[in-house]
C-alpha cells in the first residue's frame, strides 16, 4: 500500500457489485468515491463505509453525460484527492429479442456501458498519468459471449473488452493498467430482473444455474469485488489488457 491512501472511483456503486466493490476497496485502505445516478442512493453505501472506519464520498452522476462526468471527477479530486483507481461498473438492462428491441433500448444500454466507461476513463486518466500510476477496471460479463434476448447488453459488454485492451496499450507507458472482470451469474437486482423478463421465479432460475456451474453455487457481489480488488492493487502492475471471467468455472 502507498503511504497516502489511493483514491478510487466506483460507478454504479449504490447496490450490487458496485456497492460490494466500493466497500472492499475501502476495507483495503482506499478512499472511495461512490458514484451513482442519485447521490442519496450512494450515500447509503458511504454511511456503511464510514461506519466501518473507512473514507468515502457520495457523488451523483449520470455517467453518459459528459458535463456531469467532468464535474464528478473534479469533485472527487477536490474532496478526496486525485483519483488513481477507476472501476467502470455502472450498467443497465433493456433486454428483449432483436425484433422487439427499440432503438431507445439499444441506445440506453450503449450509452451507459460504453459511452459512460469512455467518459469516465478519459476524465480519470488525466489524473492517473500525472501520477504515473493508475488502475482502470471495466465490468464486462459472460454475456459478451452471446446471450438470447440481450443483443444490446452482449454487444456493449463485448465492446468493453475491446475498449479494455486498447486502453491497456495506450496507457501502459504511463504506469496505468487496464483490465476487465466478466462476471457469470451473480445474485443482484439485475439478475432478478432477468428472471422476471423470461417469466420464471428467481429461486427456480438460481437452482438451474447452480446445477450447471461447476462450483455448484451462483456468484455473490463479493466474489466479483475480490477480483476487482486484485486488478486495483499494487500487486497487479504487470497484468494489463486482460479479461477475467469470474463465473464459477470455465466458459467457452
Amino acid at each position: 500500500m502507498s503511504a497516502t491512501p489511493r483514491v478510487a472511483i466506483v460507478t454504479g456503486a449504490a447496490r450490487g457489485i458496485g456497492a460490494a466493490t466500493a466497500e472492499r476497496l475501502a476495507a483495503d485502505g482506499r478512499a472511495v468515491a461512490v458514484l451513482d445516478l442519485k447521490e442519496s442512493d450512494a450515500q447509503e453505501v458511504v454511511d456503511r463505509i464510514t461506519a466501518a472506519g473507512g473514507t468515502a464520498l457520495a457523488v451523483g452522476c449520470d455517467v453518459a453525460d459528459e458535463d456531469q462526468v467532468t464535474a464528478a471527477v473534479d469533485t472527487v479530486a477536490e474532496r478526496l484527492g486525485a483519483p488513481s483507481i477507476l472501476v467502470n461498473n455502472a450498467g443497465v438492462l433493456r433486454d428483449n429479442l432483436l425484433f422487439k428491441m427499440s432503438a431507445s433500448d439499444w441506445d440506453t444500454v450503449m450509452n451507459v456501458h460504453l459511452r459512460g466507461s469512455f467518459l469516465m476513463s478519459r476524465a480519470a486518466q488525466a489524473h492517473m498519468t500525472a501520477q504515473n500510476w493508475g488502475r482502470i477496471v471495466n465490468l464486462s460479463s459472460s454475456s459478451a459471449l452471446g446471450n438470447r434476448g440481450q443483443a444490446n447488453y452482449s454487444a456493449a459488454k463485448a465492446g468493453l473488452q475491446g475498449f479494455t485492451k486498447t486502453l491497456a496499450i495506450e496507457l501502459g507507458k504511463f504506469g496505468v493498467t487496464v483490465n476487465a472482470v466478466a462476471p457469470g451469474f451473480v445474485e443482484t437486482a439485475m439478475t432478478r430482473a432477468t428472471a422476471e423478463r423470461i417469466g420464471i421465479s428467481y429461486d427456480d432460475m438460481k437452482k438451474f444455474k447452480e446445477a450447471e456451474i461447476p462450483v455448484r453455487r451462483v456468484g455473490l457481489p463479493e466474489d466479483i469485488a475480490n477480483a476487482v480488488a486484485f486488478f486495483a492493487s499494487e500487486d497487479s502492475g504487470f497484468v494489463s489488457g486482460q479479461v477475467l471471467y469470474v463465473a464459477g468455472g470455465p466458459l467457452d
